[in-house]
């Protein structure tokens, strides 16, 4: 009877595990290294910022402790953007966290700048703050060329602004501050699940998502972060 259920259990599994998703690590940083001058930004492992093009080349990344440490510089005109290049359609990114103070956030987007249909290749992103967790469609949204020149332009229709609101949601979610957290964060098809400290903070579907190839993820900081232990997967069925 027994050789008879394993034999009916080996042709169950396979058919089970096919269903499953398969995750291949391809990229992690564990940001155990120093820079070589501590006066400059040497994040090294492939990643860059924008600090050279919107801080005057002051620096705004720091390796330091065992973390990458985010701080932006009051003569920046726009926030940190620390980028590393990434290659995928469906995936996921994990890493620890820690906002310093209940005004800090980070941001991870994904983007592809060869799609050029939209402002600075913007995708999709997700915002994590002390408060709340956002999760935007900037692709279909905000960052469409002919939706955001409206909106410079102050031109915007209703029927547009009724359109925007469907390209955002945002769930409560309240975090203590200067303590390590850590996220996780799934794009698969149009949907981009959100998880903090292994519990689900929101969950959000809207078809700019799905977009072919992520070819870029950029950590977004407005004032200040650190971020451990990062992993990037690529997903597959």
């Amino acid at each position: 009877m027994k050789h008879t259920i394993c034999i009916f259990a080996s042709l169950l599994f396979p058919l089970a595990s096919s269903a499953e998703e398969k995750a291949t690590l391809i990229f992690e940083d564990d940001f155990e290294r120093e820079e070589a001058d501590n006066s400059k930004e040497e994040i090294g492992k492939g990643w860059s910022s924008n600090s050279k093009k919107r801080a005057k080349g002051n620096k705004q990344v720091d390796l330091k402790n065992g973390a990458m440490h985010i701080t932006f510089h009051p003569v920046a005109d726009h926030a940190v953007s620390v980028v590393h290049p990434i290659e995928f359609q469906d995936g996921r990114v994990t890493l620890r966290f820690k906002l310093p103070t209940e005004k800090d956030s980070l941001g991870l987007n994904f983007a592809d700048l060869k799609f050029k249909e939209v402002h600075a290749g913007h995708l999709c992103m997700t915002k994590i703050t002390t408060k709340n967790v956002q999760i935007n469609d900037l692709k279909t949204g905000t960052m469409k060329l002919a939706i955001r020149k409206a909106r410079q332009d102050k031109t915007i229709t209703a029927e547009q602004q009724k359109m925007l609101k469907t390209k955002t949601k945002r769930f409560a979610n309240r975090l203590e501050p200067n303590k390590w957290h850590t996220l996780s964060v799934t794009i698969k098809g149009k949907t981009m699940t959100v998880l903090i400290n292994d519990q689900k903070a929101g969950s959000f579907t809207s078809e700019g998502i799905a977009h072919p190839t992520k070819r870029a993820l950029r950590v977004a900081v407005p004032q200040k972060a650190i971020i451990d232990d990062l992993k990037i997967y690529s997903l597959e069925k």
